[in-house]
């Protein structure tokens, strides 16, 4: 809507210029009246202009899209003024400022937005910089492969758009193929294309990530960028033989870091103090667990986010590097150029660095390199698939590592999950039964800020849009250290109370989420059970 209230001024401006124009020419001799003429062109220009903007606004319904179509063409300023003031009234309401706050805001963003980029434009790139249509001719290809390309585009702009973290593209039967999202990690199906159609786009997605078109049967990896006019945005796809066609997987990867730390990602201010203290010292080992998708990578990034990267030598080994820390070295791990995790942190240890960065901890070899780096003057965070704290330790027990390397190296363990915020333009207050409300009021919950998942146009029918992690952080002391060195705590013993504890210290986290109104009860069963 910036950009209709843009379009009133420029109209306000032309018809003060007509008047001009139309006080001059009382003594100039026309065959017409250029302020009416002037007039009459501002007119049709926002009759039409608005007639196209009402297919996009959120401020009309869609079952009257087509009718304020039609009359725009005839009244098109006329209904932009009311709409710019029902816009304004709304966001006033909605935020408790005043309409001249509002109004003020709205033309500051106008002037911002002077001069700014198409964010619809983007451009898919390999990994020389080569754009997709120089891959298919140099720009001169057929018109059947400029439908592929825009189609293709199209794909990945929507996702961008949707801050969706996965691409799924699958054969559903010989006939389509499925467009999938994922987003705040639920799938959601946006689009169902026909095979022959889609079969061209994945094999523009494979040409542009340097895969080969002919092998549909063999899993093949690749990536690739996006240039957009908010940066760069890296991706890599993972293509598979299925059942009725090829199946490909794509993994948005966020260039940037600035926008992680402890505070937005949903630690509360106790937490973010024993992180702080844990970074802060000059050796130790932060380990960070969870299952596939729980936010690990996005913890450990806000966890960079409080070290002091000018003053401090970090060094990462990632595989793949999701983010871009500006001043940190990155190594990503190649396994065909036999650049593996423990290769990497052999080589790191002679590169004279402060801070270790282990993206993933997956055999003994590395897990004891990083354990004895933290011994020796630095600090290592890593993370490590599993359930919970407990199960973190069993693993590393698993793996081989010795229960004295494993009690004087780690220092901290965080287990984590991930849970959907709430829909702030649609949830509404939960609604209980007499038999719930006397259960939460017996446990001390207060049931009168819980809300529940209504679904709206902006959260496309969910009910939820973002995601915040809940944190279950365990300090290793002295006497739970001397009791991993002793061997005095059974693996089945730690497993079982482990797992139950920390998933209990979960729901805790998450029921003040809860009762916060951030999330709903139904979204943390879901997910802690």
């Amino acid at each position: 809507m910036g950009m209709l209230a843009f379009a009133g001024c420029f109209q306000v401006q032309y018809l003060n210029a007509g008047a001009i124009l139309g006080a001059t020419s009382s003594s100039v001799s026309l065959p017409f009246d250029p302020a009416r003429l002037i007039g009459l062109i501002v007119w049709v220009y926002v009759c039409f202009y608005f007639a196209q903007r009402a297919q996009f606004s959120p401020l009309v319904p869609k079952n009257y899209k087509s009718v304020v179509k039609i009359a725009a063409l005839f009244t098109g300023p006329l209904l932009l003024f009311v709409l710019q003031i029902i816009d304004v009234r709304k966001k006033s309401l909605e935020s408790s400022r005043g309409v001249f706050a509002v109004i003020r805001e709205k033309i500051e963003h106008i002037s911002s937005g002077l001069g700014s980029k198409d964010k619809s434009a983007i451009q898919l790139v390999d990994s020389s910089g080569r754009s997709i249509t120089d891959i298919y001719g140099h720009g001169k290809g057929k018109h059947k492969d400029s439908h592929v390309l825009k189609l293709t585009e199209q794909i990945v702009a929507d996702a961008l758009e949707e801050q969706a973290s996965d691409i799924l593209i699958d054969p559903t039967d010989e006939q389509a193929y499925t467009v999938r999202f994922r987003v705040d990690g639920v799938l959601r199906e946006v689009n169902r294309i026909e095979t022959r159609e889609c079969l061209a786009v994945i094999n523009s997605i494979k040409a542009v990530a340097n895969m080969d078109i002919a092998e549909r049967r063999r899993p093949q990896d690749g990536a690739f960028l996006a240039k957009t006019a908010d940066g760069t945005v890296s991706f890599r796809v993972a293509s598979a033989g299925a059942v009725n066609g090829e199946k490909l997987s794509i993994r948005v990867l966020r260039q940037s870091a600035d926008m992680f730390t402890l505070t937005n990602i949903g630690m509360t201010s106790k937490q973010r103090v024993i992180i702080h203290d844990a970074v802060a010292r000059p050796s130790g080992m932060v380990l960070i667990c969870g299952p596939t998708g729980s936010g690990k990578t996005t913890t450990m990034y806000a966890v960079l986010e409080e070290i002091d990267l000018f003053t401090r030598n970090v060094i990462t080994v990632e595989d793949p590097i999701e983010c871009v820390l500006p001043n940190a070295s990155q190594i990503e791990v190649n396994p065909k150029a036999d650049i593996t995790f423990a290769k990497s942190l052999r080589s790191i240890l002679r590169q004279d660095p402060d801070v270790i960065c282990v993206g993933e901890i997956r055999d003994e070899e590395t897990a004891a390199i990083a354990l004895r780096a933290s011994q020796t003057g630095h600090l290592v965070l890593a993370t490590i698939h599993t359930s919970s704290n407990a199960a973190a330790l069993v693993r590393l027990l698993d793996l081989g590592v010795s229960s004295l390397l494993l009690s004087s190296g780690l220092d901290v363990l965080i287990s984590q999950r991930l849970v959907r915020r709430l829909c702030k333009d649609c949830k509404k207050p939960a609604e209980f039964s007499k038999s719930q409300i006397h259960d939460l009021t017996k446990k001390g919950i207060d049931y009168k800020g819980i809300f529940q998942a209504v679904g709206c146009e902006q959260c496309h029918g969910t009910g939820y849009r973002g995601r915040l992690g809940i944190f279950d952080i365990l300090t290793l002391d002295q006497q739970l250290k001397a009791g991993i060195a002793g061997g005095d705590m059974s693996i089945d013993h730690l497993k079982k109370e482990g797992d139950q504890k920390g998933r209990s210290n979960l729901q805790k986290q998450g029921l003040s989420k809860v009762v916060s109104g951030i999330t709903s009860l139904e979204e943390l069963k879901r997910v802690v059970g």
